[in-house]
């Protein structure tokens, strides 16, 4: 099995690449020339992109991938004008030129990465901000290569993301060097539900989806959207009591401090599906004893 990353120097792409390396799975990546990829796996083979789509057709016509997985974005709360090409580019551009380099060497499936934020209020479509609406534009171009070649183009929605190792300025790791310093955070009210998943979850919901698009079955995931949720949403009060709970810590919160961001996400997406047989293996608790038990 020949897989294709995009997005591998990020926290998931870096955990995804690593599982699929320890199951035999032969990994390529593809990277931006200036990237920094000495934390991706030194088992991976490199292909630097130099946004030249000849060379990335004639790079997947010569490795003859069975699947890709694209993680890669920009992502962006907030935008400003001078934003906007980034945006296009990493979101939309770079992701139509992979699809084009996969109908030219047949590659069989696609697994694309999608956010809850496309779907402000619960609503089919109505994306929170111009990142979630670049990634729903995207997913509406690669319609037009499945309706015309046999690639299978299947996305996974993801939330909120944690686990070990994880350097990103995430509300988990914010809490927990508080909880160290002993220094006060003022936030809103903390009455949104969140939702937010283990990355050995996610990675093994990437897993699972690769085993059902490996199989016979294949085409009966033509074009369907699934989300990796949590099955213990609550809200983000609730949330730091549970973190306590499990760090055995006390976080000096100053709360309703700061007022929410605009359009803020007050409940996540629910009319979504899981992908299929797939669960969460841990609690909320063990995965944040997990996270930082090494601490």
């Amino acid at each position: 099995m020949k897989i294709l990353v995009t997005g591998a120097t990020g926290f998931i792409g870096q955990n995804l690449v690593k599982f699929l390396i320890d199951k035999n799975y032969e990994v390529h990546c593809i990277v931006r020339s200036k990237s920094n990829i000495s934390k991706i796996n030194n088992k991976v083979k490199i292909f630097k992109y130099d946004e030249n789509i000849d060379s990335l057709i004639i790079y997947l016509k010569k490795e003859k991938f069975n699947g890709v997985i694209h993680l890669a974005s920009l992502f962006l709360t907030t935008h400003k004008e001078n934003d906007i090409s980034n945006l296009i580019s990493s979101n939309i551009k770079f992701g139509t030129e992979l699809l084009e380099a996969c109908i030219n060497s047949n590659v069989q499936w696609f697994i694309n990465t999608g956010t809850f934020w496309q779907n402000y209020k619960n609503e089919k479509y109505n994306p929170i901000n111009l990142y979630a609406a670049t990634k729903e534009a995207f997913q509406d171009i690669a319609k037009y290569y499945t309706e015309t070649s046999n690639l299978t183009f299947t996305t996974i929605k993801l939330n909120d993301t944690f686990g070990p190792s994880d350097t990103r300025n995430k509300i988990f790791n914010i809490w927990n060097k508080i909880a160290k310093s002993g220094e006060s955070l003022s936030m809103s009210a903390g009455e949104q539900i969140i939702d937010i998943s283990y990355i050995e979850d996610v990675i093994n919901a990437y897993y699972i989806l690769i085993k059902h698009l490996n199989s016979d079955e294949r085409f009966e995931f033509k074009n369907k959207v699934f989300a990796v949720k949590s099955e213990e949403r609550m809200t983000l009060k609730e949330l730091s009591k549970v973190f306590e709970n499990a760090t055995n810590t006390k976080l000096n919160i100053n709360w309703d401090r700061r007022p929410y961001r605009n359009r803020e996400c007050m409940f996540p997406w629910e009319d979504s599906k899981i992908v299929p047989n797939w669960k969460p293996k841990y609690t909320l608790k063990q995965a944040i004893i997990k996270t930082f038990e090494e601490d």
